[in-house]
């Protein structure tokens, strides 16, 4: 049995990293709160402009230079994860799905393709950082202050450079936010925009509806699908940042709570170890003095 003197260091450390873990589960708490409500404001939204492109460009096959589907030549591939750690198993399946694709393309682009790698968190920029030979490009600070400017910023250069060809598909991986207990893992085709888009995740339950009526449109169909689609995009793009944001928060959350958890349990079973070395030790004394105490009688 361990002596007191360890017990006690034993105990200190887990009570002092069980009021770290208290605390960052609070200071998560707060912040994922604000990224959930961030998140399921921004839903609606990114929905209802899905919902309308559908419904404009139902059965007339007009497309857009962001429906043009070409043979893959030149593929992006954006991982979204997290600036920092402690938040379970939400950067390691990010980053095994990433690298996943990553061979894939590898393997199947043609020779003079190229594979085009964007990082958005410091988590996958250190990993794929390590691999040799990745066209490797970062935005990690944007996960710092995510306003909708700077992610449509990111968005527009994407959406320009697919539109001079310098890339025929790009692809998003990230964690989809169910809620504080599960993320869902989702690989998004950002473009060309798929004519059946279903990538939204408010869209697995929704269904693609026809009009009902022949409206008349002011401007034409082609000249609204033009302003809308780059729109939606660049709301989906924000949506996806937003979405990550609180699965990050709600998972570190979640980590810190069972850590917190973990910490009490432990600190139950040092406390009965320190209570048990502390009798033994006591009665140890006891039986000393009680010898000693016979042998001056004798």
């Amino acid at each position: 049995m361990a002596n007191l003197k360890e017990v006690r260091t034993r105990i200190a450390s887990v009570s002092s990293t069980q009021q770290i873990t208290s605390a960052m589960k609070m200071v998560s708490a707060a912040k994922f709160r604000r990224a959930q409500n961030a998140i399921v404001g921004m839903r609606p939204y990114a929905a209802q402009l899905q919902e309308i492109i559908s419904d404009i460009d139902t059965g007339d096959g007009i497309c857009t230079p962001y429906h043009d589907v070409r043979p893959l030549q030149n593929v992006q591939l954006v991982v979204v994860t997290s600036n920092k750690g402690l938040c379970g198993a939400f950067n390691s399946n990010v980053l095994k799905q990433a690298q996943q694709r990553i061979d894939y393309y590898l393997n199947m682009l043609p020779e003079d393709g190229v594979l085009y790698v964007m990082s958005i968190g410091k988590k996958s920029s250190e990993l794929l950082a390590r691999r040799k030979n990745l066209r490797l490009t970062t935005h990690d600070d944007l996960l710092d202050s995510p306003s909708f400017d700077a992610v449509a910023t990111l968005a527009d250069t994407l959406m320009q450079q697919f539109t001079d060809k310098q890339l025929d598909h790009v692809e998003i991986i990230y964690n989809q936010f169910k809620n504080s207990l599960t993320q869902i893992l989702s690989t998004d085709q950002f473009l060309p925009v798929a004519k059946d888009n279903n990538t939204s995740p408010t869209s697995s339950t929704s269904k693609v509806t026809t009009l009902a009526n022949d409206y008349i449109f002011e401007p034409s169909k082609e000249d609204i699908l033009r302003e809308m689609v780059p729109l939606t995009l660049r709301s989906n793009f924000y949506r996806i940042v937003l979405d990550s944001l609180a699965s990050e928060h709600g998972a570190r959350m979640t980590a810190m709570q069972k850590a917190t958890d973990n910490a009490t349990e432990l600190l139950k079973d040092l406390t009965l170890s320190y209570n048990k070395a502390r009798q033994a030790a006591i009665t140890n004394e006891i039986i000393e003095i009680v010898s000693g105490s016979e042998a001056l009688k004798g």
